[in-house]
């Protein structure tokens, strides 16, 4: 099967509340019930809440999401959280490689492959991230800093590479404001699913989202693109209205 899914996820990065989670999710579940979803919608949230989140969504069509997970499987490793305890919790999928997980807690691309590896292991679908930074992107750089990061995790997943989500999140363009032009992006993600379908055929069906300040407004235009299948989003994904419209929009 090619037919990749439209898929919708947020990331509420370091952004929660007992309270807050209730009201944002009782009112996305209540648009949802109005206007079923025609894409997959799942949000990452903190660990902490993974146990409230998980009951909120009981029930419905959206899936729980983790933020990331150890490359570890047990042991003496303070702080972590393994792919098993995200099973327990009936995670679905889990975030590696975000741009601010590679920036502030200096991860590499070996790592991002590990944590890739265990997440499947433990039958939770990893949504890989890879983006460039401004440098970067001004200087030329930008396929041959996806491909890299893309690369690492298909070589250490071999078959299973097929298996992944992928996210293109050019960094200049996460929480800045700064949005990729649909051209722009279209064009990363060409790159990347040529380098998919060239390294395993049967990664032709990953779905790969844009996470760069996809919002309400631009949403409608950027899912147009071809090889754009969905949104990792940010900011709007913490307002239920914003949220609601761009998971309409995936529905075109």
């Amino acid at each position: 099967m090619t037919t990749r899914q439209k898929f919708i996820a947020g990331n509420w990065k370091m952004n929660a509340s007992l309270p807050a989670n209730a009201a944002l999710l009782g009112a996305l579940l209540e648009g949802l019930r109005q206007q079923p979803p025609a894409c997959e919608v799942a949000v990452a949230v903190p660990m902490p809440y993974l146990s409230q989140v998980q009951q909120l969504l009981a029930g419905s069509s959206v899936r729980l999401g983790a933020q990331d997970v150890s490359a570890h499987d047990a042991g003496a490793y303070t702080g972590e959280t393994s792919a098993a305890m995200l099973r327990d919790f009936a995670v679905r999928y889990a975030l590696v490689g975000h741009s601010e997980r590679r920036q502030y807690h200096g991860e590499t691309d070996a790592q991002v492959a590990a944590k890739a590896e265990r997440l499947l292991a433990a039958g939770i679908t990893p949504i890989v991230c890879v983006g460039e930074t401004l440098a970067e992107r001004e200087a030329g750089a930008t396929d041959a800093v996806v491909a890299r990061q893309l690369d690492a995790v298909v070589q250490s997943l071999g078959a299973a590479a097929a298996q992944v989500v992928v996210a293109y999140e050019p960094v200049w363009a996460i929480g800045t404001g700064r949005t990729a032009t649909p051209q722009q992006a279209q064009q990363v993600h060409a790159v990347l699913r040529g380098r998919l379908a060239a390294a395993r055929p049967e990664a032709a069906r990953v779905a790969i989202l844009y996470g760069g300040s996809m919002n309400a407004a631009n949403a409608p235009e950027l899912l147009a693109q071809p090889d754009i299948d969905g949104g990792l989003i940010g900011g709007a994904s913490l307002k239920a209205p914003d949220f609601l419209k761009i998971i309409e929009a995936a529905r075109a």
